[in-house]
């Protein structure tokens, strides 16, 4: 699973300022170029100061300069290509699908291809260890969550979630250092979200975000960030490809956690079974 610097970006455009921009569209662009190219001659090229090149590089997440060029010197060729269109009027119920179906692919290549074996360790662990494990969103984020809270019930781990926003922050507020929870915000900005990440990380909770943006605020709260990655087009925002993205982390982590606590997850799993399997017809 390698750092694709090109679909990150691609991803992320949306959260970075007007210069910022430029220099994103001239990388994606010329990435072989650009990858090749020194802090001088990138900035030339793009436009952009060596001075603006030097922070971007860290406010995606790199030490340095260096790091930022040896990624877009590794990203792949199929990074710079379209993954999907726009949707048109012109275009009938078949193309629709398939581009419909080629964001989603997008959106799990670009999240697949940005998590590391190391991120996702981490976050298990912290799954594992704690008493409790509190699955919070809202809106759209709230089915995520609830999804969670649904598979992992079938593990031997804790777990609470709540559709409602008010007793989201009444569960977070009893949550202590001994708990992890899983804050999932497409934006990483909705204030409410932000208020519960707040109160959780007073309370010295382990808070694991999955977000789409690793510059948010949320991020920022976070122990660890997984990021759902996913392009927009027109018709339907990339929040609901990233949502399919953010699902699949879910099955991901519960995967993992599941398959490290084998024995004791498949007892749950089986008792679940045998109750379930009690009401419905014969």
């Amino acid at each position: 699973m390698s750092h694709n610097i090109i679909a990150q970006l691609r991803a992320q455009k949306k959260q970075f300022n007007t210069t910022e921009n430029k220099l994103i569209d001239y990388v994606i662009r010329e990435t072989n170029l650009a990858g090749e190219s020194t802090i001088q001659e990138l900035s030339l090229g793009s436009g952009v100061s060596t001075a603006t090149i030097s922070r971007f590089a860290k406010k995606v997440g790199f030490d340095s300069f260096r790091d930022f060029s040896v990624a877009l010197a590794s990203a792949p060729m199929s990074a710079t290509s379209d993954f999907f269109g726009e949707i048109t009027d012109d275009d009938d119920t078949a193309a629709i699908g398939q581009k419909v179906f080629a964001g989603a692919t997008n959106a799990l290549n670009a999240t697949i291809n940005n998590l590391t074996p190391a991120l996702l360790d981490d976050a298990s662990q912290y799954l594992i260890h704690a008493k409790r494990v509190g699955f919070f969103g809202i809106g759209g984020s709230s089915i995520v969550a609830f999804n969670a809270y649904h598979k992992f019930l079938r593990t031997p781990l804790d777990v609470i979630a709540h559709p409602d926003y008010d007793i989201q922050l009444m569960q977070a507020v009893k949550l202590d250092a001994d708990d992890a929870a899983v804050v999932i915000s497409h934006s990483g900005r909705n204030k409410d979200t932000l208020l519960i990440a707040q109160k959780l990380k007073e309370n010295g909770v382990k808070v694991i975000a999955i977000t789409s943006f690793a510059d948010s605020s949320l991020s920022k709260i976070a122990d660890l960030v997984l990021l759902s990655l996913a392009e927009e087009i027109n018709f339907r925002s990339e929040s609901m490809s990233s949502l399919i993205a953010q699902i699949t982390i879910i099955d991901t982590l519960f995967t993992i956690v599941g398959s490290q606590l084998s024995k004791n997850t498949q007892n749950v799993v089986d008792t679940m079974r045998n109750v379930i399997e009690e009401t419905r017809s014969h």
